[in-house]
């Protein structure tokens, strides 16, 4: 476990007792995490997905009350909070799909806000603390990690804001010329948007890093990477054919992409969308999401890490997408986005070559929209 906290930053603590600060953080966000989970039951919600995490995030608590007081070694202390918090992530997020919330309201609020999502992204906190007590990591070194994710995702907060940006740009001269756009031309529009979006926010992240073209991951083909691309189709489909069945099996429905559903009431714009996935969409989310974000990760994190984080942000910004449906069909509809994330991102880390996630993105998405051609 610890080979996802690994970088070559130096603020490990191997060989010496960790800093007390990573268990007292742990042991903060997992007691969130029980109150989040205890408060529901506590108000008549008898889930056993619910009470059953409720013991993950008590094994958490333990273990890093254990950890901090020296009564347990970072051995078994990191994997324990981590598979305990691991635990309350899948659990919590079952209970999300099948329609519980634990929903309370606050004072002063408008609305209520769901305790299992509170229990839920906190989980997901404590899980890489978890990692990061494992491997050692010093109080130091897992701020500095924080203050790295947290700037890759407003990154890609601005980065999926630039697209809306650059398509509204792309539709001044049209709008002037033609009107109102149809449909058809708007989907002009909006997918070469995704390359001046994307483009410009990598170029200018890149330029205010101080780093230049080199930066880009991007080779000539081989026979290799037609392999690879060949191979992570392949895994790409398989683990979405898993998990969709999976989702089947335990009665979870996700939701529809905002694209899926504008090709399913306007077939014809499939002759836009499917080519855009190879020539914007595929490319240009890859050269941001994995070139830029994923590669700027190895700075703190090991490749492994940094691919786990990456496909988290990933995931945070397909939100929108998916925003149409309940919270349980987003929820089920984003563990798929992350597990695209995941395997895009480790055929980028096996192979430095841009190319071959871009491909495979690309001609994953065409062959999913291609059905409305036919």
């Amino acid at each position: 476990m610890s080979d996802l906290t690994r970088s070559a930053d130096g603020d490990g603590d191997a060989g010496s007792a960790a800093s007390a600060v990573v268990p007292t953080v742990g042991t903060v966000l997992s007691a969130v995490v029980l109150v989040a989970l205890l408060l529901p039951v506590r108000r008549g919600v008898d889930a056993p997905a619910v009470w059953l995490a409720a013991v993950g995030a008590l094994v958490a608590t333990g273990a890093f009350v254990g950890r901090r007081h020296g009564l347990l070694e970072r051995r078994v202390s990191g994997p324990a909070a981590a598979g305990g918090s691991l635990l309350v992530v899948a659990l919590a997020g079952y209970a999300i799909t099948q329609g519980v919330l634990g929903s309370i309201v606050v004072p002063g609020l408008e609305g209520s806000i769901s305790l299992l999502f509170v229990a839920l992204i906190a989980a997901i906190g404590t899980v890489g603390v978890g990692i990061a007590d494992r491997g050692g990591i010093s109080g130091r070194g897992l701020y500095r990690r924080l203050v790295l994710t947290v700037e890759v995702s407003v990154l890609a907060v601005v980065g999926l804001f630039s697209i809306s940006i650059a398509a509204l740009f792309l539709s001044l001269p049209v709008s002037a010329l033609v009107g109102e756009p149809t449909a058809l031309q708007q989907s002009l529009i909006e997918y070469p948007a995704y390359a001046l979006g994307l483009g410009g926010v990598a170029a200018g992240y890149l330029a205010y890093r101080g780093r230049d073209r080199s930066f880009v991951d991007l080779e000539r083909p081989t026979l290799r990477t037609v392999g690879w691309i060949v191979l992570g189709l392949v895994l790409i489909f398989a683990a979405n054919i898993a998990i969709s069945q999976l989702m089947t099996a335990l009665g979870i429905d996700p939701s529809d992409h905002s694209t899926t559903q504008r090709l399913a009431e306007n077939p014809e714009l499939a002759m836009v969308a499917v080519p855009s996935m190879l020539l914007f969409v595929g490319p240009f989310e890859e050269l941001f999401y994995r070139n830029v974000i994923q590669k700027s990760l190895y700075e703190r994190f090991s490749r492994a890490g940094a691919v786990l984080v990456g496909s988290l942000v990933f995931m945070l910004v397909h939100v929108t997408a998916y925003a149409t449906a309940g919270p349980g069909a987003m929820l089920a509809s984003l563990s798929l986005v992350f597990a695209l994330g995941l395997v895009l991102g480790a055929i980028y880390e096996r192979t430095d070559n841009l190319l071959v996630p871009a491909l495979v993105h690309g001609c994953y998405n065409a062959l999913i929209f291609v059905e409305y051609l036919v």
